[in-house]
C-alpha cells in the first residue's frame, strides 16, 4: 500500500528496485503510517482499469517525446480539441501523487471545457524515477527554481506548445491537485512572466517546504507566516520581476485530512500580498450545487485577482460533478476525484477561457452566509481557524482566547467574513 508522501527523488542514474529505492520505500511507509497521510490515488494500471469505459474513451492524449532539454525528466502529453483555433490558450495540468497524465485527464474534467471553448491542455507527468510516489518534487529546491529541474521542464512544454500548436504565449494557465497543486504554486512564482493565472487545488504556498521533513509540516498542520513573508518568497523566485503578477484561484476541501485546510488561508495571504491587497474579501458568494463558499479579492479595475473556493463536506481531492449539464464535468473513476462541484467549470471561468470578460460588480456587504465550526482546539488550529502561542489557542481574525492547545477543549467558531472567526458557543446553528 502506498501513501501520499514526498520522499526524496532518486539520485541520477539510480536504478529502481536497488537498495536505495527499497530504503526509500521503507522510510516512506514508516513516515506515512506515523502521520496517517492518505494516498492521492491508486497506481496507473489499476486506476485505469477501474475507470469507466466512457471516461477512458474520452481521453485521447498525444505523447510528445521531444520538447526541449527536459532537465526534470518529465513526460509531456497534450489534449488537442478537434477544432483548435489559431492562437489558442493553454492550460497546463499537473496530477497528484501516484497518479498519471491519463488518470488526471480522464477524471478532472478539463477536456470538456477544452472542447467547448477551444484551448489546448498540456498534461505534465512525473515518474517513479523522479519520486518514489510519482509526486512532483514541489519541496525540492533543485526542481522548484527558475531554470532548473521539473519547473524548467514544464516551462519548456509551454514553449513547445506555442511552436508546435500555434498557441498564444500570452494566455497560458496552470492548475494541479495536491503535489500538482503545490507545483502549480512553484510555476506561478518561478515563471510569473509565463503564466497569466493558476488554480491551486488542495495545494501549498510557494516556499514552504525545502526538504522531506519540512514538506510534511507544510502538509499538516501547515505553516503560519505573515502575508509579507509569503509574498517575499514569491518575489525572490524571480528577482526583479515587477508584474503583472498571475491571478490565482485556490480550491480546498473543508475536510481535507492530508493537506490541512489552513493552507488555503496561507495561499490567500501569499497572493493577496503579492498583488498588494488586504486579506479581507471584496466579494463573497456561494457557487455550485453544494454551496461552495467563494471569496474574491479585487484589483482596482474590478477584476478578481485572487479567489478562494472552500468546498464543504469533502476531503483531499479534485471536486468534480459528473454529468452533461453546462456546469458539470469530470468522473469519479479513481480515488480523490470527489463528486461535489465541477471545479473545472469554475477554474475555466476564472481563467477567462469561457468568453466571460466583464467583471462582476462588487457586492457590499458580502452575501456569503456565516459558517459555523464546532471542534476541539487542536482541530481548529489544524484547519486554520485558530493559531497557537505558548500552548494557548486564539481565534484567527478576532484573536479571542480559546484555552489550551489540546483535543479536550471544544468550541464553536463562526466565520464571517471569510478568514475571521469569533466564538459562538451555543449561538450558532
Amino acid at each position: 500500500m502506498s501513501h501520499i508522501i514526498p520522499p526524496h527523488p532518486a539520485p541520477p542514474g539510480a536504478r529502481r528496485g536497488g537498495r536505495w529505492s527499497r530504503a526509500v520505500r521503507r522510510f516512506a511507509a514508516v513516515v506515512a503510517l506515523a502521520t496517517g497521510a492518505a494516498l492521492a490515488g491508486p497506481g496507473t494500471a489499476s486506476a485505469s482499469a477501474a475507470a469507466p469505459a466512457e471516461a477512458r474513451a474520452a481521453a485521447a492524449l498525444e505523447r510528445v517525446t521531444s520538447f526541449g532539454a527536459n532537465p526534470g525528466a518529465l513526460n509531456m502529453y497534450v489534449y488537442r480539441p478537434a477544432a483548435l483555433p489559431a492562437n489558442a490558450p493553454v492550460v497546463v495540468a499537473l496530477h497528484g501523487c501516484t497518479q498519471s497524465a491519463q488518470i488526471y485527464s480522464d477524471n478532472a474534467g478539463l477536456n470538456t471545457f477544452a472542447d467547448r471553448h477551444g484551448f489546448l491542455v498540456v498534461y505534465a507527468e512525473t515518474t517513479t524515477a523522479n519520486n518514489a510516489n510519482k509526486c512532483f518534487n514541489w519541496f525540492q529546491p533543485s526542481d522548484t527554481r527558475r531554470g532548473q529541474g521539473e519547473a524548467a521542464s514544464i516551462r519548456q512544454m509551454v514553449a513547445h506548445a506555442a511552436a508546435a500548436y500555434g498557441t498564444d504565449p500570452g494566455r497560458v494557465q496552470v492548475t494541479g491537485l495536491s503535489a500538482g497543486g503545490a507545483m502549480t504554486s512553484v510555476m506561478l512564482a518561478a515563471y510569473p512572466d509565463v503564466f497569466a493565472a493558476g488554480a491551486v487545488v488542495a495545494g501549498i504556498p510557494y516556499g514552504c517546504g525545502v526538504d522531506v521533513v519540512s514538506a510534511f509540516g507544510c502538509m499538516s498542520p501547515g505553516v503560519d507566516r505573515t502575508p509579507a513573508a509569503w509574498a517575499q518568497a514569491v518575489r525572490d523566485a524571480h528577482p526583479g520581476f515587477a508584474g503583472p503578477w498571475p491571478r490565482v484561484a485556490i480550491w480546498h476541501g473543508d475536510n481535507d485530512a492530508t493537506v490541512a485546510p489552513r493552507n488555503a488561508d496561507e495561499l490567500r495571504d501569499q497572493w493577496t500580498a503579492v498583488h498588494g491587497l488586504g486579506q479581507t474579501p471584496d466579494r463573497t458568494s456561494t457557487i455550485g450545487p453544494n454551496s461552495t463558499r467563494r471569496s474574491e479579492y479585487l484589483a482596482a479595475d474590478g477584476r478578481s485577482v485572487v479567489e478562494v473556493d472552500r468546498v464543504p463536506g469533502i476531503g483531499h481531492g479534485t471536486p468534480v460533478d459528473p454529468g452533461s449539464g453546462a456546469e458539470q464535468c469530470g468522473a469519479t473513476g479513481t480515488q480523490h476525484f470527489i463528486d461535489s462541484i465541477c471545479s473545472g467549470y469554475w477554474i475555466t471561468r476564472f481563467f477567462g477561457l469561457d468568453g466571460t470578460t466583464v467583471p462582476e460588480p462588487p457586492v457590499d456587504p458580502p452575501t456569503e452566509p456565516a459558517a459555523c465550526w464546532t471542534a476541539n482546539n487542536y482541530e481548529h488550529v489544524r484547519a486554520g481557524r485558530a493559531t497557537t502561542t505558548g500552548g494557548q489557542v486564539y481565534a484567527k481574525g478576532s484573536g479571542q482566547h480559546l484555552g489550551l492547545y489540546n483535543t479536550f477543549v471544544t468550541h464553536t467558531l463562526k466565520e464571517s467574513p471569510a478568514g475571521h472567526y469569533v466564538l459562538a458557543d451555543g449561538s450558532c446553528a
